[in-house]
């Protein structure tokens, strides 16, 4: 039985199925990522996009689509689909039949006594899609034909008809190359068996992406289409595809397809689901292994990002202590002026005393840990003292103040007009429950594992007792009954959101036992949804329960009420801290939903956000690290408690 079922009726509905997207991605970080009737929806779809080093890194879609057609008794049947302006043409999609995702996105289609298949993979080691085509039946023999949509630009960008572009092409073995443009990679489009490449230029204009539209960005572009490749097939017979930055061996391909299918891991679970997305978002580059934060348009090795699905992408998905290293080696080498000098994300660095934290209770030796990342974790708290950083100051209360002007120092940081939507200058609950818990764990790891001569001790030992101190008289209110969301110089901000979950969730917290309980039902009554936390009560002013709209209503809504899975992971933790076995119910019930969501949005992929208002529906990046990671470690921290139950 399949693990993701879809409404065969309903594919041929393209208000279904245009909302449903595949991703496909490997290690060398590229990717394909269109709807499944691929049909692309938006400027991040495509067959192929690659990483590119002439240009930074950034990501570039070479080849945006690939029409196919099927000739039979001198009929041509087209299962290619595009958007013109308020036109869908060719309307391909209405032959599709069927569709599954796993192990690999299949689309089946069928036209009179033809049923024939088309299977999308990436390889897991090269920049290379390959498409595998098999005509199951047929009354006689068919002809394919496959032509190619060519891009050659940035992700995040359109392109148009233009007299630079290189359109001439080079022979490879048993297909064409192309290269549109100076710096970017050779594209070669090969195919297996016999096959004939006719060359017919030409421009395809206007093609729009229904998504962009939606949200009034940019969203039509010319894409080059050099020609078409023709193929004989009979019943039975199967075609694979190439395209890749570097030119593969004709004759291999159908054999190296079927290789990776059998070692792509079917699922049959929900742990599953979690391992395989996991995997999507780990990459390596030049040597150098990172965290895709989410596809399509979010970017890899993101600081934040990193920081909080790290545990959850490595120890809770597969237990791999030295991928966890290997990662977050890299992530402080690229990050020293983040992490030491000067940041928009003040809470951020203080966020990887938590994941080192996380390292530990997994079952990594403290003093191995410590020696190994104590340095870090004490000059990223050395680079909070006074006059270090401009953006953030160590008040003599011992409490960080964020502010600078027209600038979001926080994870809230959506704009609109160029101002932060919540600025939240002064105070802010969380980066001082973070800035509490990183001041007790290096003191405390010093104090054991530390040198005697090294005076961080004596330092700052007077400085954690000074936010102990003052931490709650700041930000607790108790006629609110909950913790205030930031404190400036008129007043304390009464709206709740899930910020101060972290001054009772962390290892650390400056808060009385009774105030985490009054924090926790706070959160239960006004944010809790089965979709994660709202980042703003429903019963505020400003709460905007659904994400939609243009792109300045849904920067309105981002932290205005949408909930995040990301905050799941630590209310649950600290549920379970306080409550024991007996939240195991209550957990099943918070997590369950996500599971039922795999069909739509990102098919089998966990969502970046979701509506606070019900149904909770699913937006943002189809799939989301931080979002994976939070899944990753509730399975993990349910498991520990169903085995006491």
């Amino acid at each position: 039985m399949a693990f993701l079922k879809f409404n065969k009726s309903e594919l041929v509905n393209l208000e279904y199925s245009l909302k449903r997207e595949i991703i496909e991605a490997n290690k060398s970080g590229a990717c394909c990522n269109t709807s499944i009737v691929t049909c692309n929806t938006r400027r991040y779809h495509g067959l192929l996009a690659v990483p590119v080093t002439e240009f930074g890194g950034g990501k570039y879609m070479l080849l945006s689509s690939l029409d196919e057609s099927l000739v039979l008794g001198g009929k041509q049947f087209n299962l290619g689909i595009h958007c013109y302006g308020d036109t869908y043409e060719p309307r391909g999609h209405k032959y599709i039949v069927d569709f599954d995702a796993f192990p690999v996105p299949m689309v089946t289609y069928k036209v009179g006594g033809i049923l024939f298949t088309k299977t999308i993979m990436m390889a897991p080691d090269n920049d290379q899609v390959m498409i595998r085509y098999e005509l199951l039946e047929a009354p006689s023999k068919v002809s394919l034909i496959l032509k190619p949509f060519l891009a050659f630009r940035s992700v995040h960008s359109l392109t148009s008809q233009n007299a630079k572009a290189n359109t001439s092409y080079e022979t490879v073995d048993g297909g064409v190359s192309f290269r549109l443009y100076d710096g970017f990679p050779d594209l070669n489009l090969q195919i297996s068996g016999k096959a004939a490449f006719k060359s017919q230029p030409y421009w395809y204009n206007g093609i729009t992406y229904s998504d962009e539209y939606r949200r009034g960005f940019n969203c039509r572009e010319d894409l080059f289409v050099p020609g078409s490749f023709t193929t004989e097939m009979k019943p039975g017979d199967s075609v694979v595809f190439s395209a890749s930055v570097n030119e593969v061996s004709q004759k291999g391909l159908k054999r190296k397809f079927s290789d990776y299918l059998k070692k792509r891991q079917d699922v049959n679970s929900n742990h599953d689901l979690l391992v395989r997305n996991a995997d999507l978002h780990k990459s390596v580059v030049n040597g150098r292994e990172r965290i895709n934060a989410g596809f399509s348009w979010l970017e890899t090795g993101l600081l934040r990002e990193t920081i909080i699905s790290l545990p959850g992408l490595t120890l809770y998905a597969n237990g791999d202590k030295a991928e966890f290293e290997k990662i977050l080696d890299t992530l402080i080498e690229d990050e020293q002026e983040r992490l030491f000098r000067r940041t928009t994300q003040v809470e951020s660095p203080l966020r990887l005393t938590d994941t080192i934290q996380q390292y530990i209770h997994f079952g990594a030796d403290e003093k191995y840990v410590w020696k190994k990342y104590g340095k870090t974790l004490m000059g990223i708290i050395e680079s909070y003292a006074p006059g270090c950083r401009k953006e953030v100051a160590m008040h003599p209360n011992g409490l960080l103040w964020a502010q600078m002007d027209r600038t979001a120092l926080s994870w809230m940081n959506a704009y609109v007009h160029g101002h932060p939507v919540t600025e939240r200058a002064g105070y802010q609950v969380e980066t001082n429950a973070f800035w509490y818990n990183a001041l007790c764990f290096a003191i405390d790891m010093e104090t054991r594992y530390g040198s005697a001569k090294s005076g961080f001790v004596a330092k700052w030992t007077p400085v954690r007792d000074l936010v102990k101190e003052n931490f709650q008289p700041t930000f607790y209110k108790p006629e609110w009954g909950y913790l205030a969301d930031y404190v400036d110089n008129s007043h304390a901000d009464p709206a709740v959101r899930p910020n101060q979950l972290f001054a009772a969730c962390l290892d650390y917290s400056p808060v009385d036992d009774e105030v985490k309980s009054e924090i926790v039902m706070t959160i239960n009554t006004e944010l809790l949804t089965k979709r994660g936390i709202r980042s703003l009560s429903p019963r505020n002013e400003a709460y905007r329960g659904v994400y939609e709209g243009s792109q300045i209503d849904r920067d309105l809504a981002y932290h205005q009420g949408c909930a995040f899975p990301m905050l799941l992971a630590p209310y649950i933790d600290i549920c379970f801290k306080m409550m024991g076995s007996t939240f195991y119910k209550r957990a099943e019930y918070l997590t369950e939903g996500f599971y039922q969501d795999i069909n739509k949005h990102g098919v089998g992929l966990f969502s970046e956000l979701y509506d606070g208002d019900p149904p909770h529906e699913p937006h943002g990046a189809i799939s989301c690290a931080c979002s994976t990671s939070a899944l990753l470690r509730i399975d993990y921290i349910m498991n520990q408690y169903k085995e006491v139950k």
